[in-house]
């Protein structure tokens, strides 16, 4: 049903095969898209995100529901509450 399929990696222009395995595999996930890197493209793409969240600058908030101090990676806003991660915890799980 699937054949191999030959795709250009659009990160380093090399040419690269979309097996049918990897095909089968896309389809019982449910990917709607072929990959559009090669193996080590990803590999590396896959890295620098993963190392560049390390580094995130976090910003100090007060919790909205109990007062505490917390940090956020995020620059907080006056318009939505911040919440410490045990009040955030325990209002998702009272869903």
């Amino acid at each position: 049903m699937y054949q191999d399929k030959t795709l250009v990696c659009r990160d380093c222009g090399q040419e690269f095969v979309f097996t049918a395995g990897e095909q089968e595999f896309y389809a019982e996930k449910g990917f709607q898209n072929e990959p559009t890197r090669c193996r080590d493209c990803r590999q590396a793409h896959k890295q620098s995100r993963n190392s560049g969240s390390a580094t995130r600058e976090m910003h100090s908030a007060i919790c909205a529901q109990c007062g505490a101090e917390t940090q956020v990676p995020f620059v907080p806003r006056n318009d939505r509450p911040i919440y410490c991660s045990e009040c955030f915890a325990s209002m998702r799980g009272g869903r």
